[in-house]
């Protein structure tokens, strides 16, 4: 690293190509860098901790947006719940649960194979 130089600037790829799989044509590597959290106001659960996507759902109301969607499948619908529940009780406790969607995907595994995974959406409003 050069002087002057942040370690940031040595994990942006080039602008046009792909990043994160978006790629914008001649647009600066920052804004190619959109997570998932930005686009659709919609928060997918995984496997970070619970706390992480607490503080993406904040930041969101924070930001301006009054209805957010949280959605988790199979073994991180716990932890969905867990999200919700603790925004409503301690960092937005005027939260209303609008939706609670419980469905089932059906998904292809890459040796060809379907497999069924439970998948919830809550829809948050402020």
């Amino acid at each position: 690293m050069l002087p002057g130089e942040s370690e940031e600037s040595e994990l942006l790829e080039p602008a046009g190509q792909k990043i994160e799989g978006f790629a914008i044509e001649g647009a600066p590597a920052r804004e190619q860098r959109k997570p998932l959290e930005l686009r659709d106001n919609t928060i997918f659960v995984g496997k970070k901790s619970a706390m992480s996507y607490v503080l993406a759902v904040v930041g969101q109301f924070n930001s301006g947006n009054n209805e957010i969607k949280l959605k988790a499948r199979g073994r991180a619908i716990s932890r969905a719940v867990d999200v919700s529940q603790i925004i409503k009780t301690r960092f937005v406790p005027n939260l209303k649960i609008d939706l609670v969607d419980i469905s089932t995907e059906e998904l292809m595994s890459e040796d060809g194979s379907k497999s069924r995974v439970s998948s919830l959406t809550f829809k948050l409003s402020k």
